[in-house]
């Protein structure tokens, strides 16, 4: 199953849409690695590169919704060309940064463009993959984006000698322009209109009964209830991914003293941990659903699987003192926390097909609030008590109240009241086409 992901058509397309995850997660943390060098060349404080460093986030959480419902209108296939000339031009303007403002500005624009990638990626790929096969399509690509927080410092530490910080910035600009000419001249937003489609693809692929650019009216009343218990699970998941993100390798060094190398080389291992997580959730929630033809076990179940497995090991933090098992616990700790990434973001595409844009807009919304606000409430509770222990304690409150609002989650029970909806199993239509 792994395999056919990755063949024909269908699996260039997807194979694009990975590329786009890690591309776009390069632009997104490029200037905290760059940090040190721009502070000192731009004259800035640490207050005023804060400022800049937060600018992305503001763009990225305030957008989500509004690019979810243009994806859902205009098709994934001018969205993420217009989203990604956006964000590949505030990366190339943050090289031409000559101040503070400058800065922030190329940042906004980078969180505005990136707003509307992972919304509208979630339609593509329901129109692109079939429903047996979302979790691991969810999970592979949120598997890229965690690889390129990995592989994004060395990788602009490298550029840095041969281009400058400057130079970096533009090069990875430049090949996110690439990026978008290579989507805008092979993608299509309906399958059944690529030339490289066979009708074996087609036949795999779900139905939709509405066109891109359709006019139709979006049921805010049913769909926002549908949505929020699954948005609210993912707050409680990035809140504690953020507090691995922004506090890990201050937490290793200010409760274990580690110098700053072995923290960091831990928390590489930690995060390796994560990616994996990211596509065993996938192929986890797949292999429920295929075995059982049960949406709503096969989410919930890995959703309450991953949850609690995660509690339990991130709360050895109250009591394990050991450096090596700490490292383990936390490390299987974001294991089983990126797990339940996959479930999440398929139920957007379960509970609402024909408004799978805006439903994973509500949840993407959710994943930019807890980005700004879990590293500063964490910094507030350690300034507080003076211990690690009081803000690790929120985040396993959080992962507890994810495992409540997981029996709330009911993907079996989409929005469209249709006979016949984007998740039949009926072949496409173009699949039953004989050939002239």
């Amino acid at each position: 199953m792994i395999f056919r992901a990755f063949k024909g058509a269908t699996g260039r397309v997807f194979i694009l849409l990975c590329l786009m995850y890690f591309i776009m997660y390069v632009d997104r943390v490029n200037l905290s690695i760059a940090a040190p060098l721009i502070k000192g060349e731009l004259h800035l404080s640490n207050t005023e590169l804060g400022l800049a460093l937060g600018a992305f986030g503001y763009c990225y959480a305030l957008f989500q919704i509004i690019s979810g419902y243009l994806g859902d209108r205009i098709g994934a296939r001018r969205m993420l060309s217009i989203s990604g000339l956006f964000w590949a031009a505030g990366t190339v303007a943050a090289g031409f940064a000559s101040g503070l403002w400058g800065l922030i500005a190329a940042r906004l624009v980078v969180g505005i463009g990136e707003a509307g990638t992972i919304p509208t990626a979630t339609g593509a790929i329901g129109r692109w993959v079939p429903k047996a096969r979302r979790g691991f399509a969810q999970g592979f690509t949120h598997t890229s984006a965690r690889f390129a927080a990995a592989a994004t410092p060395p990788v602009v530490v490298a550029m840095i000698p041969l281009f400058g910080w400057r130079g970096a910035f533009i090069v990875l600009g430049i090949l996110s322009f690439l990026w978008v000419v290579v989507w805008w001249n092979y993608f299509r937003d309906d399958p059944s209109e690529h030339d490289g489609v066979t009708r074996e693809e087609l036949a795999e692929l779900p139905v939709h009964d509405r066109e891109v650019g359709s006019r139709i009216e979006v049921p805010w009343r049913r769909l926002i209830p549908r949505v929020a218990p699954v948005t609210l699970a993912f707050f409680c998941h990035a809140w504690t991914l953020w507090l691995y993100l922004s506090w890990l390798p201050s937490f290793f060094v200010g409760e274990y003293g580690f110098d700053l190398k072995d923290s960091a080389v831990l928390s590489s291992i930690i995060f390796v941990a994560g990616m994996v997580g990211d596509t065993v959730g996938g192929l986890v929630t797949d292999r429920i659903y295929q075995r059982t033809g049960d949406v709503n076990r096969a989410r919930r179940n890995t959703m309450l699987l991953g949850f609690t497995c995660s509690l339990v090991c991130l709360s050895g933090v109250l009591f394990i003192h050991d450096q090596i098992l700490i490292t383990g616990c936390l490390a299987l700790g974001l294991f089983f926390l990126e797990m339940t990434e996959a479930p999440i973001w398929a139920v957007p595409l379960d509970i609402a097909p024909r408004f799978a844009g805006i439903a994973s807009g509500f949840v993407s919304t959710a994943a930019g609030v807890a980005a700004l606000v879990s590293p500063v409430a964490f910094g507030a509770i350690l300034d507080a008590t003076g211990s690690y222990r009081p803000p690790f304690l929120v985040s396993i409150a959080l992962l507890g109240l994810g495992i409540v609002l997981a029996f709330f989650v009911r993907p079996d029970r989409p929005v469209e009241a249709v006979a016949r909806t984007a998740d039949t199993a009926q072949p496409h239509p173009a699949a039953l086409r004989t050939s002239p």
